[in-house]
């Protein structure tokens, strides 16, 4: 007979959870945990700072040391860097106004320099350079600023050798001569005309040249053309009928002279007559050298140039002996000179070495504005006359100007 149940009583009787072997016992010390020590320790449930363990860390908010907590909350000012400090106060002085050095030292003020005082060279510009020196050689005032020589210079520009400058050297000193005041002449004796072509005169076939002046005998003021835009500058061209005035000279009387008396019977007077020569030996130059009073030799600053010089000088001493007993070599202009090579350093001390005083100063540099002048028929002094190679013929000028006179005149002569 079954008895009721007490339902105080537990039925099965409850048994004790099973414990793990390494949870000690309640009541004792919690041993020293001897686990590895990349296995972090556990949470300690009784501490609220941990918390669960599944729950996220909270990090306190970061307080700088150096900044005050407020016991509020209040809206506060952005925190800067660098704290604010007062400006001390400071005593400007003028630039110019000379500082002593402290320790007993006295400046004068007459002689003193301010360091912020721009020098000449940071005043000006390259370009304001440029415009400057542009100013110098076109002398739009007209003035003398070259002295002009007592009497007629006659110059022969000759070399042998082809491609030396000869003709880039007549066009640009004349025009520089005549941009300050000197009356001019340019004869084209070379059949290629290139003189004429640098000087924008015309010269195709038809136009009265020097070969009339030559073989007809014709005078020489209604040969020459007055160059446009340049004052008190005048050319004689040279077309291509030139080239067999050689042959037709040979039957001619007094065939050296023929240029001599052309130039002796113009009426008018000019300072400089330039004559440029063909690239040869041949009567044309013959026909120059005894015109000129003055030799003018351009030389590239290249062996082939000295190379050929020594013939050059035989023959200039040749129609001395028998021809016209005034010629000599007055002038040597280095042409073509680039600072880049040894060898044109070279070619300049063995020139200067030889001739001495002969030689000019100006040394013309490589310059491509040289070159490009002829093509918009201009020499470069008007094309562009604040390059390099303007400037150099400009110096070159300016001393065969002085060398050909005793004492300078004014400049308003």
């Amino acid at each position: 007979m079954n008895e009721p149940r007490d339902p105080s009583a537990s039925y099965p009787p409850a048994e004790p959870p099973p414990q793990r072997r390494d949870t000690p016992p309640a009541g004792s010390v919690r041993p020293v945990s001897s686990a590895p020590a990349n296995v972090p320790p556990a949470r300690d449930p009784l501490d609220p700072a941990d918390g669960p363990a599944n729950a996220p860390t909270a990090r306190p908010p970061a307080v700088r040391a150096n900044v005050a907590v407020p016991a509020r909350f209040e809206p506060q000012p952005p925190v800067s860097a660098v704290p604010h400090q007062a400006a001390p106060e400071v005593t400007v002085t003028p630039s110019d106004t000379p500082q002593a050095s402290g320790y007993g030292d006295e400046v004068d003020a007459s002689t003193y320099v301010s360091r912020e005082t721009p020098t000449r060279e940071e005043d000006d510009p390259p370009l304001a350079m440029e415009a400057m020196r542009a100013v110098q050689i076109l002398n739009p005032s007209g003035e003398v600023t070259m002295p002009r020589p007592d009497r007629t210079r006659v110059m022969c520009v000759a070399n042998q050798k082809g491609g030396v400058g000869k003709t880039t050297t007549t066009v640009n000193l004349a025009v520089a001569l005549a941009l300050h005041g000197n009356r001019v002449l340019v004869v084209d004796l070379d059949p290629q005309g290139n003189a004429s072509t640098g000087l924008n005169v015309p010269h195709h076939t038809g136009v009265p040249d020097v070969y009339d002046c030559l073989i007809d005998s014709v005078p020489l003021e209604e040969v020459a053309q007055a160059v446009e835009g340049i004052p008190n500058l005048w050319c004689v061209p040279a077309t291509i009928d030139l080239a067999g005035a050689e042959i037709e000279l040979v039957s001619v009387v007094a065939r050296e002279s023929r240029l001599a008396r052309a130039i002796a019977a113009y009426p008018g007077h000019f300072d400089y007559v330039f004559i440029d020569c063909p690239p040869s030996l041949g009567l044309l130059t013959v026909n120059a050298l005894v015109a000129a009073q003055e030799v003018l030799i351009p030389i590239q600053c290249e062996y082939y140039a000295l190379e050929g010089l020594n013939q050059l000088i035989n023959n200039i001493n040749l129609v001395r002996q028998h021809l016209n007993p005034k010629l000599e070599v007055s002038t040597i202009l280095l042409t073509m000179y680039d600072r880049r090579t040894r060898l044109a350093d070279a070619v300049e001390q063995d020139v200067r070495n030889h001739f001495g005083d002969k030689v000019l100063q100006a040394v013309i540099p490589r310059n491509v504005r040289v070159s490009e002048a002829p093509s918009y028929g201009q020499s470069v002094m008007t094309y562009d006359p604040g390059s390099r190679g303007a400037t150099s013929y400009f110096e070159a000028a300016q001393e065969i100007a002085e060398r050909g006179v005793k004492e300078p005149v004014s400049r308003n002569a």
